[in-house]
C-alpha cells in the first residue's frame, strides 16, 4: 500500500496527532510519500527513526499511489487537490481545523478510518471541478486554474463597485453591479457561496451556481445554471484591476482580460467511508434541528 501524505505548518497542539498517524501507517507497512515543504516542517518538530520519500506535485508521485491524506481543514483539502489535479488519485481528508465538509476523519480517533480505506472498504464520490481560462493571459500557470469549491471575481480596491458582464452560451446573463461574483460548485456551494446567500447544491446534481457578491440591485438574486453552460465574464472597473481567485490561489488580472469558466475536463475522487452521510454532515455542520440556545 502506497499513501501520499499533505499538510501544512500547523500548530503545537497537532503536531502529536500527526506522529501518531505517521508511526499507525508505518506499523500497518504502508510506504509513505510526504509533500516536500510539509516534511521538513516535520523534522523540526519531532524526530522520526524512518526516512520518508517527498514530492512536490503528483507528478512525483508513483503511478500506483493508492490515495492521498490531507491533514487540516477543508482550505488544507482544497490545496491538496491542486496538486492531485488530474491524476485520479482518491483524497481523503483528517480534520485539523474547525468545520470540515471536505475533511471528515475526525484527528481523536482516525484509526477505524484509515483501517477502511486500507482494505477499500469506501465508496469514491466524483466531485466536478470549474475550470478558467482567458483569450487574454494565460492564469495561474496554466495548469492550477481549477477550482473544486469555487472561482470568484472580486473589486481591487474598497472604492467603488465593479460591473461583470456575464454571457451564459454567448446570451448576455447579467450586468451584475456589485463588490463581486462566484461561480460555485455543488461542493462550493456550502462555502463561500452560501455566505453570501446561495442556495446549497447537492453533489453529483450536475449544476453550478451564480452568486453575488453585495449587488447594488437588492432583486439580484443566485441563478444555478447546467453544469455543460460556458460562462463568459467581462469586468469593468475605476481601478482598471480586479482579483481573479480559484480556491485558494488569487492573481490581480487587469480589467480588459476576458474570462471563459466552464466544467473542468476531469473530477476529484473524494473518498467516502460507510456510514457517511451527506444529509448528516450538513444537519452537524450548520446546526441543523438543534436549539442553538443551548450551545
Amino acid at each position: 500500500m502506497r499513501v501520499a501524505i499533505y499538510g501544512r505548518e500547523f500548530t503545537p497542539s497537532v503536531i502529536p496527532h500527526v506522529r501518531h498517524l505517521l508511526e499507525y501507517l508505518i506499523a500497518k507497512d504502508v510506504e509513505i510519500w510526504i509533500y516536500d515543504s510539509f516534511y521538513n516542517f516535520l523534522k523540526n518538530q519531532f524526530e522520526c527513526n524512518k526516512n520518508f520519500s517527498t514530492y512536490t506535485s503528483n507528478i512525483d508521485l508513483p503511478l500506483d499511489t493508492d490515495f492521498m491524506l490531507s491533514l487540516g481543514g477543508d482550505g488544507t483539502m482544497l490545496s491538496a487537490v491542486s496538486l492531485i489535479h488530474n491524476s485520479g488519485i482518491p483524497i481523503a481528508g483528517i480534520n485539523f481545523g474547525r468545520l470540515g465538509f471536505l475533511a471528515s476523519i475526525n484527528k481523536t480517533d482516525f484509526e477505524t478510518s484509515i483501517d477502511q480505506i486500507l482494505v477499500k472498504n469506501y465508496k469514491i464520490q466524483k466531485r466536478a471541478l470549474l475550470a478558467v481560462e482567458s483569450p487574454d493571459k494565460e492564469l495561474f500557470g496554466g495548469n492550477s486554474n481549477y477550482a473544486l469549491n469555487d472561482i470568484t471575481v472580486f473589486r481591487y480596491d474598497s472604492s467603488a463597485m465593479i460591473t461583470i458582464n456575464a454571457y451564459l452560451n454567448g446570451e448576455l446573463l447579467n450586468s451584475y453591479w456589485a463588490d463581486g461574483l462566484i461561480i460555485a460548485t455543488p461542493t462550493g456551494s456550502t462555502a463561500y457561496s452560501l455566505s453570501c446567500g446561495g442556495p446549497i447544491i447537492m453533489p453529483g446534481s450536475g449544476n453550478f451556481v451564480i452568486t453575488p457578491i453585495s449587488p447594488h440591485n437588492l432583486n439580484v438574486r443566485p441563478v444555478v445554471i447546467s453544469s455543460e453552460f460556458e460562462l463568459d465574464l467581462e469586468i469593468e472597473s475605476r481601478s482598471e484591476k480586479y482579483i481573479l481567485s480559484c480556491d485558494s490561489k488569487n492573481e490581480t488580472i487587469a480589467s480588459n482580460v476576458k474570462l471563459k469558466i466552464t466544467k473542468a475536463p476531469f473530477y476529484i475522487n473524494l473518498i467516502r467511508l460507510d456510514g457517511e452521510s451527506y444529509f448528516e454532515t450538513l444537519r452537524e455542520k450548520l446546526l441543523w434541528g438543534l436549539d442553538v440556545r443551548n450551545y
